[in-house]
C-alpha cells in the first residue's frame, strides 16, 4: 500500500476516527478519579471499593496491552480496533448501570480490556495507513488532540458528576463509539503484517495478569485482614506467578514480552525509573482528587478543574521539554524532573481543611506540573533511542505497560503504607492525617527514581542507538553475530508523540520506521 494522504478526506477521518477511539481510553485514566467519591456514597462502598474501581481497568489493560497489539497485527488492524471501541463502549453501558459495587468493578475489568484492543490499535492505524512523508505529522495531530481530551478530562467528570451524575462519566462512552465505528468501517481501510508468524503468547498475558491481579489483591485486602492466610496466600501464589512468567517468556519462541530487550542496559534503568515515577503519579492522582473533596470541601467540577494546572502545563510545553533533553541529554531532566515532582508533592501536604486554592494548592499543582513536563517527553525518548529502531513500537509499550503496572500497585499499596482504613475517605480528619502521611511517600519513591536517573542514565543516551540489544541470544533459535548487533546500532530513533497529558502512563510511540538520513 502506496499510504492514504493526509490532505485528502480519507486521510482526515482516519485521524479524527483514531482520535476519537483512543480519547475514550485517556479520558477514562482521568474522569473516573474525579468521581470516585460519589461513587462510594452512592454505592455505600469503602475505600478497597474505589481502589478496585480504578484498579481492575488498569489490571486488564496492563496485562494484555502487549497482546492487544499483536492480535491486531494478525488480525487486521481495523477490526481488532473497532472491536475495542465496542467492546469499551458496551463495559461503559454496564458500568454506567452497574447497580452494585460487583458488577461496577467486573464491569471495569471488561473495560481495560477493550482499552487494550483500541489503545495500541489507533495509533496501528495512523502508522500503517497513513502515506510515508504525513505520517509525523499526523501522529503529531493524535498525539495533541489526545492530549487536550485528557487534559480537559478531570474538568468534564467533574461537570457530570456534579451535573447528571457519576454514571455518565461511564455513559458518555457510548455517542463517542456510536460515531467512531461507522467512521472507521467506511473510511478507513484494513490493514495487517503481510507475514504472520508464530503463535499469540496468550499464556504469558493471563499469567502476567493473574500475578498482578493477586498481588494487588493482598495489598488492598491487607489493612482490613492484616497478615492473615486471606492475605499472605495471594500475595505469595502471586509473587509466585510473577517468577513462573518470567519463566514462560525466556522460554518461549514468540513471547509477548521478549526479555532479550532488556540486554540494553540503558533501557533496563530507564524502565526502573519510569517505575517509580509512575508510581508516585498513580497514588498522588488517587488520592488528591479524594483529598480535594473530602478535605478541602470542593465538589467534583472544582476538584477537577483544580487539577488542569498540571495537564495544560504538559500540553503546552511537552515538545519543548523534548527539544532540551535532545540538546542537554537526558540524564538531568530524568533527574530534575522527579525531584520537581517530589516537591510539588510535598507542597500538596498544605491541602487541608480550609486550604485556599491559589495558596495552598495551585502552587503544589504548578510545581508538579514542571516536574512532570521535565521528566515525561525525555523519558520516552530515552526509551526508544535505547533499542534498534525495529523494536521501537514494543520498547513504547513494554514501557508504557510497566507504568501502568507500577500505577496499579501503588493505589493498592499506598493506603497500606500510609495506614488508611477501609472508612478513611468519610472522614476530612481522617483522611487529611492518612494523606498527609502518604504524600511524603510519594515523594520519596520519586526521589529514589532521581537518584536512580542520575547514576544509570547516559548523558549522550539519545546519541546512542540500542548498540546494546541483541547481545544475548534469542531463544528462538541462532545466536546473534557481532554484525548482526552492529547492524542494530545507528540513528537513535526519535519520538513522534511530542504532546503528551496523561497522568497514568508515558504515550505509546510507535517509533520511526527507519533511521532519519
Amino acid at each position: 500500500m502506496a499510504g492514504v494522504r493526509l490532505s485528502v478526506p480519507a486521510g482526515r477521518w482516519l485521524v479524527f476516527t483514531t482520535v476519537l477511539g483512543s480519547a475514550m481510553a485517556l479520558l477514562d485514566s482521568t474522569v473516573v478519579n474525579v468521581a470516585l467519591p460519589r461513587i462510594g456514597l452512592d454505592l455505600g462502598a469503602d475505600l478497597p471499593v474505589l481502589q478496585w474501581t480504578v484498579n481492575a481497568y488498569m489490571l486488564t489493560l496492563a496485562g494484555l496491552i502487549l497482546l492487544g497489539g499483536a492480535l491486531g497485527d494478525r488480525f487486521g488492524r481495523r477490526r481488532v480496533f473497532v472491536i475495542g471501541v465496542v467492546w469499551f463502549a458496551l463495559a461503559s453501558l454496564a458500568c454506567g448501570l452497574a447497580p452494585n459495587a460487583g458488577v461496577l468493578i467486573a464491569a471495569r475489568a471488561f473495560q481495560g480490556i477493550g482499552g487494550a484492543l483500541l489503545t495500541p490499535g489507533s495509533l496501528a492505524l495512523i502508522q500503517s495507513v497513513i502515506h510515508a512523508d504525513d505520517r509525523a505529522r499526523a501522529i503529531g495531530l493524535w498525539s495533541g488532540f489526545g492530549g487536550i481530551g485528557a487534559a480537559i478530562g478531570p474538568f468534564l467528570g467533574g461537570w457530570l458528576v456534579d451535573g447528571p451524575g457519576w454514571r455518565w462519566v461511564f455513559f458518555i462512552n457510548v455517542p463517542l463509539a456510536a460515531v467512531c465505528v461507522p467512521v472507521a468501517l467506511r473510511h478507513v481501510p484494513e490493514t495487517r503484517d503481510p507475514r504472520p508468524r508464530g503463535r499469540f503468547d496468550v499464556l504469558g498475558a493471563v499469567l502476567g495478569a493473574a500475578a498482578l491481579a493477586l498481588v494487588t489483591y493482598a495489598l488492598i485486602a491487607a489493612p482490613q485482614k492484616g497478615a492473615s492466610p486471606a492475605v499472605v496466600v495471594p500475595g505469595v501464589a502471586g509473587l509466585a506467578l510473577g517468577a513462573v512468567f518470567i519463566v514462560v517468556e525466556r522460554r518461549l519462541r514468540e513471547p509477548m514480552l521478549p526479555l532479550s530487550i532488556f540486554a540494553s542496559r540503558q533501557f533496563s534503568a530507564v524502565n526502573v525509573v519510569t517505575l517509580c515515577v509512575y508510581a508516585a503519579f498513580g497514588g498522588f492522582f488517587f488520592l488528591s482528587v479524594l483529598d480535594l473533596q473530602v478535605v478541602v470541601g470542593y465538589s467534583a467540577l472544582a476538584a477537577g478543574t483544580a487539577l488542569l494546572p498540571t495537564t495544560t502545563l504538559m500540553l503546552l510545553l511537552s515538545a519543548r521539554s523534548g527539544e532540551l533533553g535532545k540538546r542537554i541529554g537526558p540524564r538531568i531532566p530524568l533527574t530534575v524532573g522527579p525531584l520537581l515532582c517530589a516537591a510539588g508533592m510535598l507542597l500538596m501536604t498544605r491541602a487541608g481543611v480550609g486550604a485556599v486554592y491559589w495558596r495552598d494548592i495551585l502552587p503544589a499543582l504548578l510545581v508538579l506540573g514542571l516536574g512532570m513536563v521535565v521528566v515525561v517527553a525525555p523519558l520516552t525518548a530515552t526509551v526508544l533511542a535505547s533499542v534498534d529502531v525495529a523494536r521501537a513500537g514494543l520498547a513504547s509499550g513494554v514501557n508504557n505497560a510497566a507504568a501502568r503496572a507500577a500505577g496499579l500497585v501503588a493505589v493498592a499499596a499506598l493506603p497500606l503504607l500510609a495506614g488508611m482504613g477501609p472508612e478513611a475517605y468519610r472522614s476530612a480528619d481522617a483522611f487529611s492525617s492518612t494523606f498527609r502521611r502518604a504524600m511524603p511517600i510519594c515523594a520519596g519513591v520519586l526521589v529514589l527514581g532521581a537518584v536512580l536517573a542520575w547514576c544509570t542514565v547516559r548523558s549522550d543516551a539519545l546519541e546512542q542507538a540500542g548498540a546494546e540489544v541483541g547481545a544475548e541470544p534469542e531463544r528462538a533459535g541462532a545466536a546473534v553475530s557481532a554484525e548482526g548487533v552492529a547492524r542494530a546500532a545507528g540513528p537513535p530513533c526519535r519520538p513522534e508523540c511530542a504532546y503528551h497529558c496523561g497522568v497514568s502512563a508515558p504515550p505509546l510511540d510507535p517509533g520511526e520506521r527507519s533511521p532519519r538520513t
